[in-house]
């Protein structure tokens, strides 16, 4: 039996069974990551989290830090369930103050591949085919 369309049985809002796989179907979309820039190194994510929950469901906050010194490096990324929410979000804290520092929020971009596709070279003395290292060889007296 073929399965109604949508306009005859109303939106569906629980999770459907569709063959042998189980499809979650909602009005909120997809989840959205936000980039938050400029953040005062003192801000927490607790105080990150409060400004965003303003305009809706908060899913996920995290400051990026210094891997050595764990101090923030000033800025971060909010997670937000609801697209429509996330978009309120944006529009409202973009250029406003949080801690001192004038928030810059916008979508998250994608994160790249960090390893690049070439060959590195370079180093200490190094590059251009030629190994690191430097100094040594030659005659001792």
């Amino acid at each position: 039996m073929v399965p109604r369309s949508r306009e005859v049985l109303g939106p569906v809002h629980a999770p459907v069974s569709i063959g042998h796989k189980v499809v979650s179907c909602s009005t909120k979309g997809v989840s959205m990551n936000i980039y938050v820039g400029n953040l005062s190194f003192k801000t927490t994510e607790r105080e990150l989290q409060e400004a965003f929950a303003v305009f809706g469901e908060v899913g996920s906050v995290r400051i990026i830090t210094d891997g050595y010194t764990g101090k923030s490096k000033g800025f971060g990324f909010v997670e937000m369930p609801n697209t429509a929410e996330a978009k309120a979000a944006m529009e409202g804290l973009n250029g406003k103050e949080l801690g001192g520092s004038v928030l810059r929020v916008n979508e998250a971009k994608p994160r790249e591949d960090r390893r690049g596709g070439g060959r590195r070279e370079g180093g200490h003395f190094g590059g251009r085919g030629r190994g690191g290292g430097g100094g040594g060889g030659g005659r001792r007296f």
